[in-house]
């Protein structure tokens, strides 16, 4: 069922009924349609409502229909709003729940508008790139003014219903019921039917008057606020034009310019890419073998093994969430620090303004501390978030698999490391799973879900939907070195290192990534992360693939100790007190030192080249990571580089840039660069993904 139909004492009810938000896709804008000839064509009715069923009012276009001929057939959005608009009877929009997108513009197009509180009012189109195209930003201004019409326009946040009704001079919501809804509904409808019987005429939002004292100036101030917040985005921009057509042209004049935006916004990469990204984002739940309906275990109690920088993030995500957590340490001293370090963070955020005392002190009350393995028995999941180092894990995962009750999940918060060896240190191997969190762990959206050879498909349906709980992003990976992020990343950083070894500094890497869109460059990152960290990875390498190529210049650098921002001194050389990054006379010395001594002479080198080979290695061990199943679909390592690498959301991840570019031009760069003795031919090798999808004409996304 798309939309119901219903009539009683004069008052007809057409409900939209799309699950799971009432989405206004095509089956449900033609019923709407009938519903509203329908109540045209009968003399007894004297008033429509237009209500939504569940939980909410109408979320806005059905997301399912984007990008098939669903989308634009008739009626759609706009011919649906005129007739509703053009109604002889009153239409009512009651709303609920959700209100947003084209929800809004249907509301819009209504005679009145009720509200229960605490709905959420909202055109998020700018999220997606777009701007609300039948009409959005021609009526919101009409009923809130521009200047709230705007804001939320451009912010595309959601505003509560109570909030606008006490805007003064709002005329969005003729009513807010606080009771039952649908009867107050009814109420309203018989009292505004009896008044037009008279023959007062019906209102419409598209007659009524909107100006701002000085619109030139606002307009102007308004575009300057966009630019530096979304340069990125033309949407913002564009969202400023449209409602300042509202001031200065007619409506129907208005509309067509706004009409002409939304297209000319549809085709550009910007909004592809955030489109890529919002479907990306619900794609990444759905795991193939997986199914939807597979019984979950109950996680109601959480147990973290460590007490350092990743333990005590990873606690806070689910005390943010307002779940139990035993937070464990093996001295005292380490215990204390990790308390007073959660502690710190919501003392700050009271202080911030952001929690208030009171919720900070229920957080803290969830939090249990122990030096036993015994009081983790009760937990329903217990992650481990210990040195990066296996027999460190195995002591661990032995020590859980005597404590832990039958049915907890067993979950390495590892990097890199083998979770399926991890798992055999255990007599519950289908119970474990990898949790891969993000540094600041209860800030980082991306969690990778590490699949291992016997994890048990209940459990990784629960991780999935528990990681939505704690409000992160899972995207599920194979067990292999790296996962798809770190594994990604070590090509990344071994390119950089070969540009070093070239002729190109730190800085001028950086900078090249940064302009590229990039939120920071690899040697700021890496002095960020710790440049030890790093190290110990190499080593472990130089021992397990002794044929592993690599730029000898990190080494030298973590030999002198400079292990980035925590020492002080990385790529870069750190003032006390501040953050920013001075390139450091005595690391270009150490980087051209290290080139005389491999005999490499420096060349000049472009931005386009630095950004190419930095990308275009994401891209071709991404290829490989598809070609072995690592990853189930090239949208699932986008959104690890989106959330959890600061890749450029407008460009939508690598592999998306990737199909931008074409990917035979791709693939013949590739090939060119396989041909630069200094670096690594065998590497630069286009995939046989890659390859395949070239010759075939294809694309990974």
């Amino acid at each position: 069922m798309s939309a119901s139909y219903e009539s009683r004492d004069g008052i007809a009810v057409i409900t939209l009924d799309n699950p799971p938000v009432n989405g206004l896709g095509h089956a449900t804008r033609l019923a709407v349609a009938a519903g509203i000839d329908r109540a045209q064509a009968d003399p007894s009715v004297t008033a429509v409502l237009l209500v939504g069923a569940g939980k909410v009012f109408c979320g806005g276009a059905d997301i399912r229909e984007f990008g098939t001929p669903a989308s634009l057939a008739e009626p759609q959005l706009g011919t649906l709003m005129r007739l509703v608009e053009g109604s002889a009877k009153p239409v009512v929009a009651v709303i609920h729940g959700v209100c947003m997108g084209g929800g809004l513009e249907l509301a819009l197009g209504c005679t009145y508008r009720v509200a229960a509180p605490g709905a959420g009012i909202a055109f998020p189109e700018v999220k997606l790139g777009l701007l609300p195209g039948a009409g959005g930003t021609q009526r919101l201004p009409r009923v809130l003014g521009v200047e709230t019409a705007l804001q939320m326009i451009v912010g595309g946040e959601p505003v509560k219903s109570e909030v606008l009704a006490a805007l003064p001079g709002q005329r969005l919501f003729d009513r807010i019921i606080a009771g039952d809804l649908l009867t107050g509904a009814r109420d309203f409808a018989a009292q505004v039917a009896a008044t037009h019987a008279t023959g007062v005429p019906l209102p419409r939002v598209r007659d009524l008057s909107v100006a701002h004292p000085g619109p030139d100036d606002y307009f102007q101030r308004a575009r300057s606020v966009a630019s530096a917040v979304a340069r990125h985005f033309p949407a913002p921009l564009r969202c400023v034009d449209a409602v300042e057509a509202s001031v200065h042209r007619s409506f129907e004049d208005g509309l067509a310019y706004e009409r002409e935006l939304f297209v000319s916004l549809m085709s550009t990469p910007e909004s592809r890419a955030l489109r890529h990204a919002f479907f990306g984002e619900r794609a990444a739940g759905k795991i193939p073998d997986v199914p939807a309906d597979t019984p979950l275990r109950t996680i109601a109690r959480v147990a973290v093994v460590g007490a350092g920088t990743m333990g005590t993030g990873i606690s806070m995500n689910f005390l943010n969430a307002g779940l139990p957590v035993v937070l464990l340490e093996t001295t005292q001293v380490a215990l204390d620090r990790g308390l007073a370090t959660i502690a710190r963070h919501y003392e700050g955020q009271v202080t911030k303004g952001k929690l208030t005392p009171e919720r900070s002190a229920q957080r803290m009350a969830l939090l249990t501390a122990t030096l036993s393995y015994h009081d983790l028995g009760e937990a329903d999941l217990v992650i481990e978030a210990v040195y990066e180092e296996l027999g460190v894990k195995e002591t661990v995962f032995r020590s859980l698999d005597l404590v832990a009750k039958p049915g907890a999940i067993l979950a390495t918060n590892t990097s890199t490391l083998n979770v399926d060896t991890i798992a055999s240190y255990t007599k519950r191997p289908s119970d474990v799973v990898g949790l891969h969190f993000f540094s600041p762990a209860h800030v980082m959206k991306l969690l990778e879900v590490v699949r291992g050879e016997a994890t048990a498909k209940d459990v990784l349906a629960t991780v999935m939907a528990m990681a939505k709980v704690i409000r992160k992003l899972a995207v599920v990976s194979g067990v292999c070195d790296g996962f798809i992020g770190n594994r990604m990343i070590e090509q990344y950083v071994r390119q950089a290192g070969y540009l070093l070894d070239e002729g190109c500094t730190p800085s001028q890497v950086d900078r090249a990534i940064e302009a590229f869109g990039f939120a920071m460059g690899p040697f700021r990152m890496y002095d960020l992360a710790g440049n030890d960290i790093g190290w110990a990875i190499r080593k472990r390498r130089a021992v397990e693939h002794p044929d592993f190529r690599y730029s000898g210049t990190a080494d030298l650098l973590c030999e002198r100790g400079r292990f980035g921002q925590k020492t002080g001194a990385g790529w870069y050389d750190y003032r006390p007190g501040t953050r920013d990054a001075v390139p450091s006379p005595e690391v270009e010395a150490m980087i051209t030192d290290h080139r005389a001594s491999i005999g490499r002479p420096a060349r000049d080198i472009d931005d386009v080249e630095i950004v190419e080979r930095l990308v275009y290695s994401l891209v071709n061990e991404a290829a490989r990571i598809l070609e072995e199943g690592i990853a189930s679909k090239a949208s699932d390592i986008d959104m690890v580089y989106l959330t959890g690498y600061g890749f450029p959301r407008h460009r939508g991840g690598p592999l998306l840039y990737a199909d931008s570019q074409g990917l035979e031009n791709v693939a013949r760069t590739m090939r060119q660069f396989a041909r630069n003795p200094h670096d690594d031919a065998a590497f630069w090798e286009p995939a046989p993904l890659l390859a395949r999808l070239v010759a075939d004409g294809g694309s990974f996304t």
